[in-house]
C-alpha cells in the first residue's frame, strides 16, 4: 500500500472551493484589515468585541478551582481569543482558531478542558497533541500551572526518545492512569497500536500547532489513526499562529461546524510591541556583532536562532569562552537533556540561549524580550514564530536579524511582504533601551 493511500482523502474540489472564496472567514467578501473574524458554530460576528477590559474569567462561569488557580497565576483579564473562544468551546463546539503568538491560545484549552473534565478512573477522556517534545512538556507544565486546586485530575506526557514501557506501567495502572494526555503523535500511536491506551472515553481531542501536524504526511498519518481510535461523537480543537488556506479545509474534515477564528488578515499577525530590525553583514563578521550587541544591548533573557545543530554547539561554545551564561536547545541533544535545558533556561538560571527551528514554535518563556535570527529562517511563517518568543502577550520586545546573504534578502523581501511591515535596519548608535524594555 502507498504511503497516501491510507490518509483521508481531501479532493481537489473541496481544496479548489476555498480559494475561490472572499477574504478568510469574511461570509460578505469585505473583510477590513485587522478584523477578528467568527464565523460557524452559531456565531457569525466581525470584530467589534467589547473592549478586553471589561471582561473577566469571572464571566465565564468556570469551577471556583479553576478561578482561584487563574488568579494565582496573575491572570485578570482573558485576551481577545480566550474572550471569543472559552464560552463557546466550554459548550463542546468544535474550534479551528489562528491566532498570533502570545497571545494565550494554549489557555484556550487548557481552561476549556479542565472545566470539561469528570475524571474517571482507568479513563483518558482529553488528548492533546503537538508536534515537538518541548511543547507537549509545555502544555503539560501549563495543567499542572491550572489544575492545582484539582487534585483528583491527573495529567500525563508521552513523547518519543523515551522508553516506551513506563508509558505503559503508567497506562496500565488505574491509579496512576491520567485523564488528560498531552502527547506527542507518533508515540501516542505506538501506545494505541500495542493496546496499552484505549480511546473509548475521549471526548475533547486538539490539536496544537495543527498546520505542522497536518502539513507532514507521516505526522497526518498518525493524528488519523489516532482520531479514529476515538469515538465519533467529541469535541475536536485545533489551534495555530499560522493557518493557510490550503491547510484550513483539511483541519475542518475533522470537525463538525466548527467556530473559526482568524486574523482576518495575515498581515496582522505580526506582533505589537515588538521592534524589529536587520543588521547586514558578511558570514564572517556575525560572530564580533553578537558580541558586540550582547555587550551593548539590556535585555532579561535572548534567544539566538541558528539553521543546525552544529552551528547551535559551536555558538554556544563560543559565548561560554567569551564568559556569555549560554545554554544550547536543539534536536541533536538526548531528550532528557533538551527537558533539563530548557527548564535552566526557563527558570532564569541562563539568560542566552542559541536554539535551532525546534524552540521557534509555541514555546513560551515571559523573561525573553531579546530574539536574535544569527541565520535567517528560510521563510516568512518561521519568521513569525522565532521572533514571537519575544514580546508575548502584548509585552514589549526587541528582534534582530542579520543578513549575509542573497537568499537572506529574498527572504527578508518575502516577510516585508507578507506582514506589510518595512523592516528598518539596525541603527548604527543603538536603540533606546526603554523602548523594548518593560518599565
Amino acid at each position: 500500500m502507498s504511503a497516501e493511500e491510507d490518509l483521508i482523502d481531501y479532493s481537489d474540489e473541496e481544496l479548489q472551493t476555498t480559494e475561490a472564496a472572499p477574504a478568510a472567514g469574511d461570509s460578505n467578501g469585505n473583510a477590513k484589515k485587522g478584523d477578528l473574524t467568527v464565523s460557524g458554530g452559531g456565531a457569525d460576528k466581525k470584530g467589534s468585541y467589547v473592549g478586553i477590559h471589561s471582561t473577566g474569567f469571572r464571566d465565564f462561569l468556570l469551577k471556583p478551582e479553576l478561578l482561584r488557580a487563574i488568579t494565582d497565576c496573575g491572570f485578570e483579564h482573558p485576551s481577545e481569543v480566550q474572550q471569543v473562544c472559552i464560552p463557546q468551546a466550554i459548550l463542546g463546539t468544535d474550534v479551528l482558531c489562528q491566532a498570533k503568538s502570545g497571545l494565550g491560545k494554549t489557555a484556550v484549552f487548557v481552561l476549556t478542558t479542565l472545566q470539561q473534565v469528570e475524571p474517571v478512573d482507568g479513563e483518558t477522556s482529553v488528548l492533546v497533541m503537538c508536534h515537538t517534545r518541548e511543547l507537549a512538556y509545555q502544555i503539560k507544565n501549563e495543567y499542572a500551572r491550572f489544575s492545582k486546586y484539582m487534585p483528583s485530575v491527573k495529567t500525563s506526557v508521552f513523547y518519543g526518545g523515551t522508553p516506551i514501557q513506563k508509558d505503559a506501567e503508567i497506562l496500565k495502572n488505574k491509579e496512576t492512569h491520567p485523564h488528560i494526555i498531552v502527547a506527542t503523535p507518533g508515540r501516542l500511536n505506538a501506545l494505541v497500536r500495542d493496546k496499552h491506551l484505549r480511546l473509548g472515553s475521549c471526548k475533547v481531542f486538539v490539536l496544537d500547532e495543527c498546520d505542522k501536524m497536518l502539513d507532514q504526511i507521516d505526522m497526518r498519518r498518525d493524528v488519523q489513526e489516532i482520531f479514529r481510535a476515538t469515538p465519533t461523537q467529541k469535541q475536536v480543537m485545533m489551534f495555530s499562529a499560522t493557518l493557510s488556506q490550503e491547510v484550513r479545509p483539511i483541519c475542518k474534515k475533522f470537525m463538525q461546524n466548527p467556530l473559526e477564528i482568524y486574523v482576518d488578515d495575515e498581515t496582522k499577525l505580526t506582533l505589537h510591541g515588538l521592534q524589529q530590525y536587520y543588521i547586514k553583514l558578511e558570514e564572517n563578521e556575525k560572530n564580533r556583532k553578537l558580541n558586540e550587541l550582547l555587550d551593548e544591548l539590556q535585555f532579561n533573557q535572548v534567544i539566538i536562532f541558528v539553521k543546525s545543530t552544529l552551528r547551535a554547539t559551536e555558538l554556544d561554545k563560543l559565548l561560554r569562552e567569551c564568559n556569555f551564561p549560554s545554554i544550547a536547545v536543539h534536536s541533536g541533544v538526548s531528550q532528557e537533556e533538551r527537558i533539563k535545558r530548557y527548564k535552566e533556561f526557563k527558570e532564569f538560571n541562563k539568560r542566552i540561549c542559541v536554539a535551532t527551528d525546534v524552540f521557534g514554535r509555541g514555546i513560551d518563556i515571559e523573561r525573553i524580550n531579546l530574539a536574535i535570527n544569527y541565520d535567517l529562517p528560510g521563510d516568512a511563517d518561521s519568521y513569525l514564530h522565532r521572533v514571537g518568543r519575544a514580546g508575548r502577550f502584548g509585552t514589549k520586545g526587541l528582534s534582530i536579524s542579520f543578513v549575509s546573504s542573497e537568499a537572506d534578502q529574498e527572504v527578508l523581501k518575502a516577510i516585508e511582504k507578507r506582514f506589510e511591515v518595512a523592516l528598518p535596519e539596525f541603527p548604527e548608535g543603538g536603540i533606546d533601551a526603554s523602548t523594548y524594555m518593560a518599565s
